[in-house]
Parts: structure tokens; sequence; C-alpha cells
């Protein structure tokens, strides 16, 4: 077979062209459930329909692409599942946004109409997803890909759904949410941002029904105060005992209302008042709950005063009822003061909206049994492994502390809940997969499911498949074998993942939970749109290519810490890249057309100690490398890796090989070093650069791709512990006469003391083959201890020394020389500074710091030309 070349210069975009193409057409990546090898599987985190993918996604897949590809070497039947999420209320706001620029609102057109736009989105930005993964090199089977609004899974979403309800771990009722008013919907706790901001508390007086007396009642939201339905102290406070009972009137709308008492009221909080608002605050609720309080709301959807403002307040925006109530208040004499607090503010994850606490009527999980659930699963004995393993006492300490899930949501983009109400009765409830018999009589709930409740079931309803296939898939890739995915989203989506799971399947979704940190801006800042720092992998890739930017990022992979983003680092990636082209076109050049890898050459040929040397060396690393990748460390890997490849491969191991090129015997097992421990360096990179690495492997010849390679357990041993030496002898001779600006063909006799008993032996048994090397790279040998008397230079290197007959390097009569031209200088600067100092105009007139500056070069120049005389003197 004719030898193929490799380009004289590495051009990332013409190795990276068609590659993918081959992959996919190949079906290097497709799952057969049916093989008899071990499974190993990956499913993505399916990105929303929202956009581009960001820095984010390209670092999370090339961690999880990189485990698929090793994984393959190493012998398992792998599948990497793709997907994309519906995101609901992430995707209706783009859409909505996108028709506001073409003056349509979602309000002016059906529900129809508006989900054609939200599916037009939809296919347009999966388009350009799948685009991108492709230029990052996704090793997906594509044949698996899900939606989370597929049909199918819409009919799982559905079948839990009604299953949950039947367990009673899913209810309606009217419960305190967090409200969205520009989105019109409820979010979940873990999508409100608290924010700490500047506001202000304000003081009103909420006089005895006999208006002879007030309490003074402080809050932060005097625009709810409409729904007031009473005043709460403790009963142990005896300030107020006397109160208790009695009646006060609402300044704002001089409604009568109560005075309560309720423990929770804090003493030393405050005046040790508060208003309760129970359809407008957690903990009001609460209270309103135990003392039967009525339960009005004063707000509209969009946080508008409702009706209950009456003339002077209805319709306004909450913001603007809350000045008009202060001037009001101040009119009535019912207003105190505002003082300037500091407070953390909840603004939803969505649209930035400040989040409304909002009685409403919506749909819940009980989390009590999956509270319970979890903590079993992973307090003592876990059964998902945590990588690293303190995250696990993070979701541990979350799961502590969660609150029923509220899961309904006013949109429109969504999977919507298979819930009926009977037009005759609305408290009368039908829940099932399918439409009551007598639909003429039932409407269906209009709200949708958060979309977290089916990201939930992501781990399953990507290997379930269709019914026919259920049992292969399944059986096969269930539990899922390692779940990547950051730090920020345990709550969001790998707690309920979970939960859901093992409720549904009785099963754990996944085996190992990786959680990698953020990458962050070079000045370490969190990368936002708003902040504008964001960086786009498509242009990384544009301009320095995939394998590049992968590298980069997998060598930033340290289990759960975040790095940050470095264009030096990134040219750094692409230099190691064409590093390794250049090693493998000098390699190339060096083989003939005839040339056919030997898979037993080092048993059959006779080695050289260099040969012999690097094989070990590379049993050495692809140990350490396939330990550290079943740990996940992939910086460690990398820095392995390219220590291994720029330093022992290229700068070491290439430039001793060149010893044994003019030797036929020598050279035919040379070169089959060459390629064999090249082979192996290109597929334990593979998983980091995988388009460079199969552009190299199929120049070499071999098989059609690179991907038909298995990972070798590597298992030579030689006794070459002296080259080891050699190396640290030739770099640190070569420092020394660059340093003394020798010559590197300058002969030089070094002496080598201070051995350890293990290194004596070493260098006694190979002396002459040291000095072979070193006379042929640096012109140098070096001699056992001898004792005399000359002046050295000594050399520490390791834990021994090399020393150095200062006559053997020192040229006395040419350093005699430059240093009477240099004494002579001297005397000239001398000279002309102290005519300088003795002029009296220039004393007179030259500015004062430079006349200090020149008298101090005056006694340098004296200090310096006194040295030059003592070493003349010596000499």
């Amino acid at each position: 077979m004719a030898k193929k070349e490799l380009a004289s210069k590495y051009n990332n975009a013409e190795v990276e062209k068609n590659k993918y193409q081959l992959w996919m057409d190949k079906k290097y990546f497709k799952a057969n459930p049916n093989s008899n090898k071990k499974p190993f599987s990956i499913i993505l985190p399916p990105p929303n329909v929202t956009g581009k993918l960001h820095i984010g996604h390209a670092f999370g897949v090339s961690i999880q692409d990189a485990l698929i590809r090793y994984k393959k070497f190493k012998g398992f039947d792998t599948v990497f599942i793709p997907g994309m999420d519906h995101a609901g209320i992430s995707t209706q706001v783009k859409v909505e946004a996108k028709l506001k620029e073409l003056g349509i609102s979602r309000f002016d057109i059906s529900k129809e109409e508006f989900l054609k736009h939200v599916w037009d989105w939809k296919e347009e930005y999966a388009l350009t997803i799948r685009n991108q993964w492709s230029k990052m090199g996704l090793g997906f089977d594509y044949d698996l890909e899900k939606f989370t609004l597929d049909a199918d899974v819409n009919a799982k979403v559905q079948e839990i759904f009604v299953e949950f309800y039947n367990k009673k771990l899913i209810y309606k009722g009217k419960r305190i949410v967090n409200w969205d008013p520009i989105q019109k919907t409820a979010v979940s706790n873990i999508e409100v941002i608290y924010k700490e901001v500047e506001g202000e508390m304000f003081y009103f007086k909420y006089f005895l029904e006999s208006k002879d007396n007030f309490l003074s009642v402080a809050t932060t939201r005097p625009e709810t105060m409409f729904a007031d339905q009473c005043i709460v102290v403790n009963p142990n406070d005896q300030r107020y005992a006397k109160f208790i009972g009695k009646n006060v009137i609402n300044p704002v709308n001089k409604e009568i209302i109560p005075i309560i008492a309720d423990e929770y009221v804090e003493i030393e909080f405050g005046t040790g008042v508060m208003k309760c608002t129970p359809a407008h605050d957690l903990n009001d609720f609460e209270i309103g709950e135990r003392h039967n309080l009525a339960k009005p709301i004063c707000m509209n959807e969009d946080a508008t005063i409702n009706q209950m403002g009456g003339e002077l307040y209805a319709g306004l925006d909450r913001f603007t009822a809350r000045k008009k109530i202060i001037e009001q208040t101040k009119k009535d004499n019912t207003f105190i003061k505002s003082e300037k607090i500091v407070h953390q503010v909840g603004y939803s994850e969505r649209s930035n909206a400040i989040i409304e606490p909002y009685l409403s009527d919506q749909w819940f999980v009980d989390m009590k049994p999956f509270q319970q659930m979890i903590l079993e699963m992973q307090q003592n004995d876990p059964e998902i492994v945590f990588y690293p393993k303190r995250f696990n006492d993070v979701l541990i300490k979350w799961m502590e502390n969660v609150h029923d899930w509220t899961i309904s949501r006013q949109l429109w983009w969504g999977h919507q809940i298979p819930a009926w109400y009977h037009i005759d009765d609305k408290s009368k409830i039908y829940v099932g997969t399918k439409p009551p018999i007598d639909i003429e009589n039932w409407v269906q709930d209009q709200d949708v499911l958060d979309t977290w409740f089916s990201s939930g079931l992501w781990p399953f309803v990507t290997t379930m498949r269709s019914e026919n296939e259920q049992s292969v898939y399944f059986k096969k890739y269930f539990p899922i074998s390692v779940m990547v995915t950051g730090f920020d989203i345990i709550f969001f989506w790998v707690a309920r993942m979970i939960f859901q799971t093992k409720e549904y399947t009785n099963k754990i979704p996944f085996k190992n939970v990786l959680i990698h940190g953020l990458v962050r801006a070079e000045d370490g800042a969190k990368m936002s749109k708003s902040a504008g720092n964001g960086v786009d992998p498509m242009q990384i890739i544009e301009e320095k290519g995939a394998d590049a930017l992968r590298f980069f990022l997998l060598n930033g992979s340290t289990p759960g810490l975040d790095f940050k983003f470095s264009e030096i680092k990134i040219t750094s990636a692409w230099n190691f890249i064409n590093k390794l082209w250049n090693a493998s076109r000098y390699v190339m050049i060096n083989i003939d057309d005839s040339f056919v890898l030997n898979k037993n050459f080092y048993n059959e040929l006779k080695l050289s100690d260099a040969d012999k040397w690097i094989l070990t060396q590379l049993s050495i690393v692809e140990k350490s490398v396939s330990e550290l990748m079943d740990k996940y460390e992939f910086a460690l890997v990398g820095k392995i890796l390219y220590d291994f490849v720029w330093n022992t491969y290229c700068s070491w191991y290439i430039e001793l090989s060149k010893v044994n090129l003019n030797d036929s015997v020598k050279k035919a097992a040379s070169n089959q070093t060459l390629v064999y421990v090249l082979k192996n360096i290109l597929v334990m990179l593979h998983p980091f650069i995988p388009f460079v690495t199969e552009h190299i492997y199929q120049n070499l010849n071999m098989k059609d791709s690179i991907l038909e390679e298995n990972w070798l357990k590597i298992n030579h041993c030689y006794e070459t512990d002296y080259l080891n030496i050699v190396i640290d002898l030739i770099g640190s001779i070569r420092e020394f006469k660059a340093i003394n600006n020798l010559n590197n063909k300058t002969h030089l006799v070094f002496q080598i003391n201070n051995l350890t008993f293990d290194k004596n032996k070493i260098i006694n048994k190979n002396l002459n083959q040291i000095n072979e090397f070193l006379l042929s790279f640096v012109n140098s040998k070096i001699i056992l201890d001898i004792n005399d008397d000359n002046k050295k230079t000594i050399i520490p290197i390791q834990d021994f020394t090399i020393e150095i007959n200062n006559d053997e390097f020192i040229d006395n009569e040419k350093m005699l020389k430059e240093m009477i031209i240099q004494k002579q200088s001297l005397e000239q600067e001398l000279l002309r500074s102290e005519k300088m100092l003795n002029n009296i105009n220039f004393i007179a007139k030259a500015n004062p710091d430079k006349i200090v500056e020149e008298k101090a070069k005056y006694e340098q120049y004296k200090i310096q030309l006194e040295l030059i005389n003592n070493k003349l003197n010596k000499i």
C-alpha cells in the first residue's frame, strides 16, 4: 500500500473536515443492545431549544464524549443518547419576544397558532444545535435521539402523573406560590434567584377601633395591606396582652380587623406586631390556616391591584400603588416613617420579574415520601456515587429542607396536565391518561407541567424506547452508567431524576454522578449574557479547531471545580496538537512505503536501549491514564499525556532514536517502536482530540478508522533506568553550556559525585552507553569521581552532582582581554563623570536630581573599577 504523508503544516479546518460524517456513516457509535459486551451508557443533559450552545455545554459534552470514546476502546458496548428539552418558560419567553418584534402578542392569537410558532422555533434551533454537536465531534447514536415533547415521552409523562396522583404523591390545592407577574405563572422555589437589594421598611399606625390608641406595624410590602385579615402579636408579649381580642382599623381601606395572638411573632423583632395577609405571604398563610382566617387576594395575575383597592388604587401596578399608599397615609396621619434597609428579594430566573408570593390553585408534588426515599438511599452507604463525594452531602442537605414542589405552570408550551374538571361541578376532578368517556361534560386543565417534571424522567424515557424495543434497551443500558452535569442543577434536575425514576422503575437512574464546575471568564467572573462576557465555542472552533477547544476544556476538568477560560491556553492546546502533528510527520517520513507494523516486533527484533526505555515509559503512562480516566480525572490525564508526548516522545525518544537510523538492524526496530508508540499515543489522546488523531491514524495505513482500535493494556518493562539519568545529564549540560556561552561542539569532561548505592551500580554498569549518548548529543562525557585540587563548578542533578574543573571551560587569556577592555571603558566613564561634577556651570544649572544621579554613577564606576582591578591582580 502506498504510504500517505501529512501536510507540511497542521491546518485544523482541513483536518476536521468530513471526519464526523465518516463516523456517522460507519455507525461507529450505534448502540448494539444484543451484543455480549458490557454496557456503558450516557444520556446527554438535554439542552434547551432556546438558542445556541454556550461554552458550558461544550465543556459538559466534551467530558461525556471523551468517556464514550475511552470506554469504546476499552471494549464496552457504548451508547451516547442525544436529546433536547422543550424548556417551557424559557422557550415561550423567546418566542413571545420574537412575535413582539413582529407586532404580535400571544394573547391576540389562538393557542394553536402560538404553538405553531413555537414548533417552528424548535425545528430551527434543533437544526443549529445538531450542527454544533457535529462540529464538536460528539459520538451520538442519533437513531435514539429524544425530545421532551415527543409523543411517546408525552404519553410516559401523563402515565406517571396519573400514577403519582393515584398514589397521592401529586395533589391539587390552594397554596402560596412564587408568582411571576410577567409570565403570569407559578415558578418553583429553585427557579427564584434571591438578590440582596436596597429597600425600605414602612411603619404604619393601625388605630384601635376606639381611635384612642394605635399599634405600630412595619412592612416592606404596603401594597398587600388591602388583603390584611388581622394583626398579630406574641401571646407572651406583655406590651400587647391587653389588646388581644380587640380590633384595629386598616389604614389603607379603613376595614375593621382583629388583633390575634400567635407564637410565630418574635417579641424582639421590630415592633413585635405584624400584619397578616394570608393570600400574599407563606408564613401568613400558615397563621391563617391555624386561625381559620379568610384568604382574599388583592392583586391580579399581572401584579396590578384588583377591586379590593377601591377607586383610588384598583388597576395600579403594585409599586405605583405602594407610592400612592405612602402619600395617602401621610395625609391621613397613619404613616409613621420609613427606613432604608438591605434585604433579600426574589426574582424570576426566566423573566427577571420580582416574584410575588401569591395564593393560587396549583398542582403539587408531596415531597415528604421522596425526602425519606433519598435520605435512606444516600446517607449511609450511597446507592449513587457522586464525584466528588461532597456533592452527595449537598443533595442530602437540600432534601432535608425540601418543600412541596409546585409543578403546574400557566403556560401554553409544555405537557398539558391530564386532568379534567366537570363543567357543572368544578370540584369534581378526573385524572387519567385518556379523556373521560363523556368528554362533552368535562374541560381539561389548561396548565402545563413544570419542565423539570418531564426532564426528571429523562434516564428512562430515553432508554425505554417504543414498546417492542423496551426490554432490550432498558435491560441493557439502564441504569445509566454515569450522569455528567453541573453542580448548579443538582436540585433542579439530579434530585428529581433520582426520586421520580426510583418511584416509577424501583431502580436508581444512574450509577455515578460526575459533577463538573463552571467555565468562568478570564477574570474569574461568572459568564452571563447580561455581563456580555460569554464565549462562543463555535467561534473558537472556527479559529483554532474543535480539538484545541476540547483539549483545553478537558485539561481544565477537575471534578467539582470551576476554571477560567483562557485564550492563551487555547493557543497552547493548538501548539500541542501541532507538536503531535510534526512528530507524526517525522515518523512517516522515516518509514518506507512497504512498512507494516509488526504486532510482535518487541519480541522478534533486537531493540535498542532507547526503544526499551520508551516502551517502558509508555507502559507507565498507559496504566496511569487508565486509572485516572476511570476516576474522571481528565485534567491529570491531560497533563500526563501532554508531558509524555511533548517531552518523553518528541523531545527525547525521537532524538535518542536518531542514533539508530544509520544502522539498518537498529533502524528497523526503532521504526517499529516509533510507529507503535505513536499509535498508542493516538488512541490515548483520541478521547481528547478525536479529529486530528483520526487523521494521523488514517495516514498510518492501518484500519479504516482509529475507532476500530482497542485500548491496549501495555506491559513493557525493561531495565533502562540509566536513560533517565542520560536525559537529565544532557539537559543539564546543555543548560550549562548555554549559560557559559559555550558552543555545543565544545568537548567537556564532567566528574560524577555523591551517588547513592543504586545510582552508582546503574552508572558503573552502563557507563559506556551513557557516554555514547552524551558524546552524540552534547559532545561531553562523564568520569567517576577523581580527587584533585582544581577549582570546580558543581552542578546538582536529582540526588547527585556533576563537577567540572574550571580550567576546562574558562579561557583565562580571552577573559583577560575582555577585562582589560572593560577596565578601560570604566576609566573613561570615571573621567567623564569627574569632569562633569567638577564643572561649576553644571552644578549651578543642572536639575538637582540629575546631579544626585551623576554622583551615584561616579561611585558605582569606582566600585566596579576596583573589582576589575582585583580580578586582574588575581589572574
